[in-house]
């Protein structure tokens, strides 16, 4: 596992380098403007939201003292929620709506390392829309199931250090999944993609990790995200495929 997640970190190394190489930037003008537009409106209702979840969690303490304190207490609690989630919606959004234009990127990326005959399916934009629809609502709710339990434990004192580090994980897997599907799409149907991805959970980690560390950096890491994390999806993805189909020609 942890081999495997520092592969999909290690895979970072040299995108910029490929993205430049085989003229990629062209297909990433739509995503980038989605990605900006998208975490906008999203930081924005959470600055507004913030303050009315603080209000209704403040609620659940009914004495005079320490109610001031208490709803400080909320008021970042409720930020902490409504980020978490912003940043989960964030994701598939803007991952399910780049579907159309992340899957040419991973396929030149395929044919720049294994040749224009490398067979796949044919998909239409179309297609490969809704696939990102489908994939993403199927994540979002998987992760919400997961990440709502993960918050709550995080009200435990001592505990909630580690809920931190699991919500982190959580979230990397799903991001990473995102990125590797741009791949996987034109190689496997649905469920044979989440079954992948499941084999290979390590490589989503690792991507999604260094996906979710670059939202950190205020503007040029929500617009360079999405570039840099599928070309690194990509590369290693399609390295994984390659070298299953080798292992399985030799045992037939």
């Amino acid at each position: 596992m942890l081999a495997h997640i520092f592969k999909g970190i290690k895979a970072y190394a040299g995108t910029f380098k490929l993205i430049s190489k085989l003229r990629l930037w062209k297909y990433f003008g739509i995503p980038m403007a989605i990605s900006f537009l998208t975490a906008a409106l999203i930081g924005f209702s959470a600055w507004g939201l913030s303050d009315n979840l603080g209000a209704f969690i403040s609620k659940i303490w009914f004495w005079e003292w320490g109610a001031v304190t208490f709803r400080t207490i909320s008021d970042f609690i409720g930020a902490l929620i409504i980020i978490a989630l912003g940043i989960i919606l964030y994701r598939h959004i803007v991952m399910a709506l780049s579907a159309p234009f992340m899957s040419p990127v991973s396929e030149k990326i395929e044919k720049h390392l294994f040749g224009a005959d490398h067979s796949h399916r044919n998909t239409s934009n179309a297609e490969q829309l809704w696939r990102g629809i489908r994939i993403n609502v199927r994540n979002l709710v998987m992760e919400l199931l997961l990440t709502i339990p993960i918050i709550l434990i995080g009200f435990i004192p001592v505990v909630g250090i580690i809920s931190s580090v699991l919500l982190f994980l959580v979230q990397s897997y799903y991001a990473g999944f995102g990125n590797m599907d741009y791949t996987l799409e034109r190689h496997f149907k649905y469920s044979e993609s989440i079954q992948f991805v499941k084999r290979n959970r390590g490589l989503a980690i690792g991507n999604g990790m260094v996906f979710m560390l670059m939202l950190l950096i205020p503007v040029v890491g929500i617009i360079l995200v999405l570039p840099l994390s599928v070309t690194a999806a990509s590369t290693e993805t399609l390295k994984v495929l390659e070298s299953t189909k080798s292992l399985q020609k030799k045992i037939s």
